[in-house]
């Protein structure tokens, strides 16, 4: 059975070193390791020279963090597996590299014995997210559900109109670049902050820019 190759990149060495006895310690598992890294521009030039088939990496590291590293990887080899090794427990993290197209994602406190099950089930094609994450991917899944709802929610004029609010226009200017009269204008913002639960115009545009309902 041919060896998985594999690289480690933590900025702590006591860490790597750990990694290393843990992932060496039973032979049977045919982990070879052929590379450590102790930042994110090491990692992404490991993965050039030794096209490893996973990556196990930690998000915070200087000169290069994890997740950016991850994205330049994944550019220029989208082959090589990535599994974020980390300690933190953020959605936000887990959504971004989600999008880059990491292969998993587990908290350091893990136990050896599920990393290495996390590492052939990544190698045989799986994804594989941190039991102690799913809530959180849960949480952030039911906000973008809500989200995409305020939305749909929202007419086409009035996403006209609340776009015009975020770009900072009033609303004799909003009328006129919409041929609308100003009480018309008026009418369909007292719909918008009603149906998005704004309480004025800054709630408003700052809505709109947040969850993207404006092109820059």
């Amino acid at each position: 059975m041919e060896k998985l190759r594999l690289v480690i990149a933590d900025d702590d060495a006591l860490i790597r070193d750990g990694l290393k006895r843990i992932l060496n310690f039973e032979p049977e598992h045919n982990i070879d390791i052929v590379g450590e890294a102790s930042n994110g521009e090491e990692v992404v030039g490991l993965a050039r020279e030794m096209q490893p088939d996973i990556i196990l990496m930690d998000i915070n590291m200087p000169v290069l963090n994890g997740i950016e590293a991850t994205k330049q990887i994944k550019e220029s080899n989208p082959e090589i597996n990535v599994i974020a090794l980390t300690i933190h427990e953020d959605k936000e993290y887990l959504s971004e590299l989600m999008d880059y197209g990491v292969s998993g994602y587990i908290l350091k406190d893990t136990s050896a014995k599920e990393l290495l099950d996390v590492i052939h089930k990544v190698a045989a094609g799986e994804y594989v997210i941190d039991s102690r994450m799913t809530g959180k991917l849960v949480g952030e899944w039911r906000r973008r559900t809500e989200v995409q709802s305020s939305k749909e929610k929202l007419t086409e004029r009035e996403l006209e109109i609340l776009a015009e609010i975020a770009r900072g226009e009033n609303n004799r200017t909003i009328a006129e670049k919409l041929f609308l009269s100003e009480k018309t204008v008026k009418n369909h913002i007292s719909s918008i902050l009603r149906k998005i639960e704004a309480s004025d115009r800054t709630q408003a545009a700052i809505y709109a820019i947040k969850h993207n309902l404006v092109d820059s």
